[in-house]
């Protein structure tokens, strides 16, 4: 049986149904309690399991439709992890006023008990029931790295780290208990969600990190380092890849740039494979693509997420073509560049301009590696 990443491969996020949305907002002004809320999302997601299945994917996720952030939800479970409001990244989107906020280290990182853990063993059950073979339950979780690179080192108290090692340290030891909860779960395909290798190919990012004390080159290298010791000791059997993104907010984004600063450094992270974003030039070309090692996958992330418009068979073909010239046609497989709703928020495009969008990466990759 085919191991993730699948040839036809999704990021994750999925809109969410105006069901849910509804009953997201009524929960938060009090109308509804905790457990209708629940029973909102478990309805939603085992809707969204089917419709998957029905594109023909394998790796089937359950939307993200229990966070309102894709990594903020995670990150604030994390001891000593606090949420601030962002005044420093934005999204680059005319009249965007408002900003995710941004995860500060205001103690000890540690983690002291399950996160979401609960959240994948509904998902499992609900696709061995309804999935059929071959369908795999996916996790996405946000990187390690992400507690540091929007903040920085001026976001980690220097009460509980005056050493950023044993931060580091700290932060890597959260990850493998974390991680181990998942796996006790039964996860066997798990995603780390990283924006720190794409924005680090931005000048303006590198310039930001400058301004918040740290040396944007050695950041690639130091979050390389997490990510390994973080996956330090999962399960054989468990699949990992890593997700990069230029940022996805309602559309929006944030960095620019080809990959060739941080690429050597993404492509030394002991995973399975990189979900890389190459939907428009703000990615560059397809040759740093040169650097991936023997035996590990590429997904090309070559469908947008941010505007409806239906990508043509024919072209995703011809850019497929155009990496295989980089790298064997065998190491790579395909995707939309990003998830469809990383924030409750959603992109900019349908319910229906998704779904069709999802059977189009099915649609090509059968055609290309039939």
């Amino acid at each position: 049986m085919p191991q993730p990443p699948f040839r036809a491969d999704q990021v994750g996020s999925l809109l969410r149904p105006a069901a849910l949305a509804d009953a997201r907002a009524r929960h938060r002004a009090g109308a509804i309690d905790a457990a209708t809320l629940q029973a909102a999302e478990d309805t939603a997601i085992t809707e969204a399991v089917r419709r998957q299945r029905a594109c023909g994917l394998q790796s089937i996720t359950d939307g993200e439709f229990r966070r309102d952030w894709w990594h903020l939800d995670f990150l604030a479970q994390l001891d000593g992890v606090t949420l601030v409001d962002n005044s420093g990244q934005k999204f680059r989107i005319a009249g965007q006023s408002e900003q995710p906020p941004i995860a500060s280290v205001t103690g000890r990182v540690a983690c002291s008990g399950p996160i979401m853990a609960e959240h994948f063993r509904f998902l499992a059950g609900v696709v061995a029931r309804e999935g059929g073979p071959g369908a795999v339950a996916k996790m996405t979780i946000p990187s390690p790295s992400m507690l540091h690179l929007r903040g920085g080192r001026a976001a980690i108290s220097r009460a509980a780290y005056p050493d950023l090692d044993a931060f580091w340290d700290d932060v890597a030891t959260a990850y493998r208990v974390a991680i181990g909860h998942l796996a006790d779960a039964g996860c066997k395909y798990l995603q780390l969600d990283d924006i720190t290798f794409a924005y680090l190919c931005d000048p303006k990012i590198r310039d930001n990190c400058r301004a918040n004390g740290d040396d944007p080159d050695a950041l690639p290298r130091r979050y390389a380092q997490v990510i390994n010791a973080a996956l330090a000791g999962r399960p054989a059997d468990m699949a990992v890849t890593i997700h990069t993104c230029r940022g996805n907010f309602k559309s929006a984004w944030v960095a620019e740039g080809g990959y060739d600063p941080v690429v050597e450094a993404m492509f030394s992270t002991d995973v399975d494979g990189w979900f890389m974003e190459f939907d428009n030039a703000r990615a560059g070309g397809f040759e740093p693509l040169r650097h991936l090692p023997a035996g590990k996958q590429v997904v090309l992330g070559l469908v947008t997420t941010k505007l409806g418009e239906l990508e043509s068979a024919d072209d995703l073909v011809r850019r497929i073509d155009e990496a295989a010239k980089v790298v064997p046609l065998d190491q790579l497989c395909l995707s939309p560049q990003c998830g469809f709703s990383s924030t409750h928020h959603g992109n900019a495009l349908s319910q229906d301009d998704q779904w069709r969008k999802l059977e189009r990466v099915v649609e090509v990759a059968r055609r290309v590696w039939s």
